[in-house]
């Protein structure tokens, strides 16, 4: 297996999401990841890829969405960075619990977690979110 690597930089409109997961899915059959990987990595994209932009960039087109996309003996390795304020993951409300079933927010990270081997999100030194994702062979 041969280590490949693609870096994006996006704006932060609504139509990066598309063009971050069309990417996501070109290297992943690249790579001879298979439809259930692929599935699962188009998922995870589009919910981080969503995220950065309304959330952490809040569709400023002048703040890009830096995404990695890594081949590694571990899997398919993921990087989505903004430049946003930032979050705490662990404050944001469990949507499975019954008081939050009606809210709007948390799904996107319940679905990554859902979707993907591995999900783990950074506060970035230079201010912004960064979450790594892992979707193993």
């Amino acid at each position: 297996m041969s280590a490949e690597k693609t870096e994006l930089k996006l704006p932060s409109r609504l139509e990066s999401v598309d063009e971050a997961a069309t990417e996501a899915a070109n290297f992943a059959e690249r790579n001879d990841f298979g439809d259930e990987v692929l599935f699962a990595v188009d998922m995870a994209v589009r919910e981080s890829v969503a995220n950065a932009v309304k959330h952490g960039n809040k569709l400023d087109e002048t703040k890009p969405v830096e995404i990695t996309f890594e081949n590694s003996t571990a899997g398919l390795a993921i990087t989505v960075r903004d430049f946003g304020e930032g979050f705490a993951v662990e404050e944001i409300p469990d949507p499975t619990n019954p008081e939050n079933l009606l809210k709007a927010t948390g799904r996107g990270i319940l679905f990554m977690r859902s979707f993907m081997d591995e999900v783990e999100w950074f506060n970035h030194a230079e201010g912004g979110m960064i979450v790594k994702m892992l979707k193993k062979r």
